[in-house]
């Protein structure tokens, strides 16, 4: 009994300090990025269109794949949004297979290999890149990952009790996703949550 007893601590020890690593992770400033083959950004929130339009725009990368776009939304008014040339356009592709975490590394995946990318800039939530990277490492094993933090309104307060519910739910995902337990809802078409692509 004693044994089980010390068993569920250790785990539980264990869960709390990956949680405090997640958090870390989730809340740390964005950093500028070195020169990329290309940039992937995650939709869900329309700061992250943004912040991938301006990389491209400063020539941080040659091109752009915006995965899991509505299938309403073009490129002129998300760069209107986005306040960057219309010009950028040949660089950008919208993708729309996607409609989860697991459907955005597959979608980024056939992209990368079309364009022989082997350096990518990851633009996603905080909260949301780790999981990304574990889902776009599996699908990407010689890609150079290079992130770049988004932090949506909501999470810019810790001291609100939604922030740390999300990021609660989110290291629960994170941590299926290190476990490989992502791979099945992402083929049934499954693992979509309310943000289209997280």
């Amino acid at each position: 009994m004693k044994r089980v007893a010390v068993s569920l601590l250790v785990l539980v020890l264990a869960l709390v300090a990956g949680f405090g690593w997640f958090t870390l992770v989730a809340l740390r400033p964005q950093q500028a990025p070195p020169h990329a083959d290309g940039i992937v950004v995650l939709t869900g929130g329309a700061d992250r269109v943004r912040v991938g339009l301006h990389l491209l725009q400063d020539n941080a990368a040659d091109m752009l794949l915006v995965s899991g776009v509505g299938h309403s939304a073009e490129f002129p008014e998300l760069a209107h949004l986005a306040g960057v040339d219309q010009a950028l356009a040949p660089k950008v592709t919208l993708g729309r297979t996607a409609y989860s975490t697991y459907g955005n590394a597959a979608e980024t995946a056939d992209w990368a290999a079309l364009h022989h990318i082997h350096a990518l800039i990851v633009v996603t939530a905080g909260y949301h890149m780790p999981r990304a990277l574990v889902e776009l490492r599996d699908r990407m094993p010689g890609v150079v990952f290079y992130p770049v933090t988004v932090q949506p309104p909501g999470m810019r307060s810790i001291s609100d009790v939604g922030t740390w519910r999300l990021l609660v739910e989110e290291y629960s995902k994170f941590l299926a996703a290190e476990l490989g337990m992502t791979d099945l809802a992402g083929r049934a078409g499954l693992g979509a949550t309310a943000e289209h692509g997280g």
